[in-house]
């Protein structure tokens, strides 16, 4: 047998091989492309729908007063209350990244944050009345406690819309998302710095 045709087709298996080898190879590269992890994680955070970054209590106290036939009627109400601050991860869009390959950092826009609730703990509300005589006579409990309960909610989302409050959940909410990202990078081997920001604030 004539090793020519022999070494021919051995050659060609080698460059076949070897062929196939740098597809694989570029394959997995471009598995590892930072642009297609990110996009990969996207993904999963839209999947989630709604992250729940911070919770917080308060407690609102409230003074009602009414006057009638000469006399008078207050009810005071302690109502404490759960807010959640929700980030709709659904309004995440891909225009909202931006990779910067030079400098091999990531930028995330997030939508603002929402309020949800107060959720109330009934069993906590504590209530004070003064003028019996009012009370009993007339519907002005009925109102008195109408109006504490409208302006008790009211106040505690006042009090979860303060300042502290929000930075505080905007805090947890970037810390949350910049992980959600760095974490499926490291693993992918890329070391990039990612920021996320609310729109309007200046990045980090």
């Amino acid at each position: 047998m004539s090793k020519g045709p022999f070494r021919a087709a051995l050659v060609a298996i080698l460059a076949l091989a070897l062929f196939f080898g740098w597809r694989a190879w570029h394959d997995w590269q471009r598995g590892y492309d930072p642009e297609t992890v990110v996009a990969a994680s996207l993904q999963g955070l839209q999947e989630q729908n709604i992250l729940v970054p911070f919770t917080a209590r308060y407690v609102a106290v409230v003074t009602s007063t009414q006057s009638r036939l000469g006399l008078s009627a207050k009810k005071t109400l302690i109502m404490p209350g759960t807010v959640r601050y929700e980030l709709d991860l659904g309004k995440l869009k891909q225009s909202d990244l931006d990779w910067d390959a030079a400098a091999n950092a990531l930028t995330v826009t997030l939508p603002p944050l929402r309020l949800a609730g107060p959720e109330i703990d009934i069993d906590a509300i504590s209530e004070y009345r003064d003028g019996e005589i009012l009370l009993t006579l007339t519907d002005a409990e009925q109102t008195l406690d109408a109006a504490n309960r409208k302006r008790a909610q009211e106040e505690l989302i006042k009090q979860a819309k303060g300042t502290t409050p929000m930075r505080l959940a905007q805090g947890a909410a970037r810390t949350a998302i910049e992980q959600s990202f760095a974490m499926p990078l490291k693993a992918a081997g890329i070391d990039a710095k990612v920021t996320a920001r609310f729109a309007g604030a200046p990045a980090g």
